[in-house]
């Protein structure tokens, strides 16, 4: 990636306002052409939301997206269908017991809810806040029970795969947890015994870091510092790890840029959280360097490999290891080329992954390493500036979606390829959307003086 080492929030609030412009019209036209029989919108396909049986992982990014609108214009519309949409539609993510994802569908919605609230920005009333601290608490805990321990006196939270499987994405669904604990809850299990919610983020977060991220030490043949197994598999009968693989991404041995961008965020936003945990309440585990120690290894690597192994621009292809970049050349030196011949770029990697560089980069200024700090910020900047104009930034209005060229399941064939096209490109995702209305709304408030952005209090 080519560093962009001077732009701004403030010189690209022009840019983030028209984004926001964008995004409203594209919304409305969702809510008034979508039938929810159909289940939950995921991709487009030319131009046109449509879904994709595998998991219910996006409705939350679906309604959230118009309550991020409503934060970013004050436009009461977009906080009404953020509201009524959670209300009567989010109940059973708050209950489900058979996803990794509670983080992104109830976080995105209950969370922000309740965040509006607690600014202000909504008119306080508190049984709609008991509402939605209720809804926030039990996702918490659910998401804990979905739980399976490791050697080592280790664990995680398992994917939909079953309880070998731990997932790279899950990071940023800790988010549901770590609120679950600040509102004081906890998961209650046999014998009455309460498991601490705190507890259990840890573990996960160290499970991920010692298993799904590299660190150039020579683990395998294939070990480079800052690369990212998409899952790891354990064997349940002695809890020992046995093997990275991947569900979406080229190979276990490659490097998907989703997930990657998942880790770069989730242990941002981690880090984020756990400054302002209160020192006390980890004592137990060895004081808060010593929680954050694994966190702030993972970030690093994980974000200088995004950076070392992304496009010019900071959009990056679909996978590091995809075999058609061969064929791009010099593809590192020069911008992403979504209309090329070979492989596609994923934008909801890069909207993903511009929030995690920037977070990062807050944190560590803020603990006095200016320099790095700087050095991830101005990364997270160089993303941001690309995603909001074209070829990425969707201004054409008859698209519902706001953010093009992003992909899905490239191994399984599920992405839009345009007639004369041999990739996919020229699509956006729900999960793209609603990550690059978020990275803009963190950049927006800062460059209007406004609170910094975060999930937790």
């Amino acid at each position: 990636m080519l560093i962009n080492q001077s732009i701004t929030p403030v010189q690209l609030r022009p840019q983030l306002e028209w984004l926001f412009e964008l995004s409203g019209h594209k919304i409305l036209a969702i809510e008034d052409t979508w039938d929810p029989a159909q289940g939950t919108p995921v991709f487009t396909v030319q131009g046109c939301y449509t879904t994709r049986g595998w998991t219910e992982w996006t409705q939350g990014f679906l309604f959230g997206s118009a309550i991020l609108q409503f934060d970013a214009t004050g436009d009461e519309k977009f906080l009404e269908i953020g509201r009524r949409n959670t209300v009567e539609c989010m109940a059973p993510h708050v209950t489900h017991v058979g996803v990794h994802d509670h983080g992104f569908n109830n976080v995105s919605t209950y969370g922000n809810l309740r965040r509006l609230m607690r600014e202000g920005r909504i008119p306080a009333d508190s049984w709609e806040m008991n509402f939605y601290e209720l809804a926030l608490k039990a996702s918490g805990a659910i998401q804990a029970n979905r739980w399976s321990s490791i050697r080592n006196d280790l664990g995680f939270i398992y994917s939909f795969n079953g309880p070998h499987s731990l997932f790279s994405d899950t990071i940023r669904s800790l988010r549901a947890l770590g609120i679950a604990h600040q509102l004081g809850h906890v998961l209650m299990a046999e014998g009455d015994r309460p498991i601490s919610l705190l507890h259990r983020l840890i573990l996960h977060s160290k499970t991920t870091a010692e298993y799904n991220i590299y660190y150039g030490e020579e683990r395998d043949a294939y070990d480079i510092r800052g690369r990212v197994a998409h899952e790891s598999i354990f064997n349940m009968n002695d809890g020992n790890y046995r093997c990275p693989s991947t569900q979406q991404g080229y190979s276990p041995f490659t490097t998907w840029t989703r997930g990657l961008a998942w880790v770069i965020t989730g242990y941002a936003e981690q880090l984020e959280f756990f400054e302002n945990i209160d020192d006390r309440e980890l004592e137990p585990y060895g004081g808060k360097d010593q929680v954050t120690k694994h966190m702030i290894k993972a970030a690093r690597a994980t974000a200088d490999f995004y950076i070392e192994n992304t496009a010019a621009d900071g959009i990056p292809y679909w996978d590091t290891g995809a075999p058609g970049l061969v064929h791009l050349g010099d593809w590192r030196n020069r911008a992403a080329e979504p209309f090329n011949d070979h492989e596609p770029v994923d934008s909801s990697a890069a909207a993903i992954a511009a929030q995690g560089l920037i977070r990062l980069g807050n944190y560590l200024k803020n603990r006095g390493r200016q320099e790095a700090g700087s050095h991830y910020y101005q990364a997270g900047m160089t993303v941001a500036e690309a995603l909001l104009s074209p070829p990425y930034l969707s201004e054409e209005p008859h698209h519902q979606g706001l953010i093009l060229h992003s992909v899905y399941h490239r191994p399984n064939g599920w992405d839009y390829i345009p007639q004369g096209s041999s990739i996919p490109n020229g699509e956006s995702s729900m999960w793209g959307d609603y990550h690059a209305r978020e990275l803009a709304l963190l950049l927006l408030r800062e460059a209007q003086c406004k609170p910094y952005l975060t999930f937790f209090d």
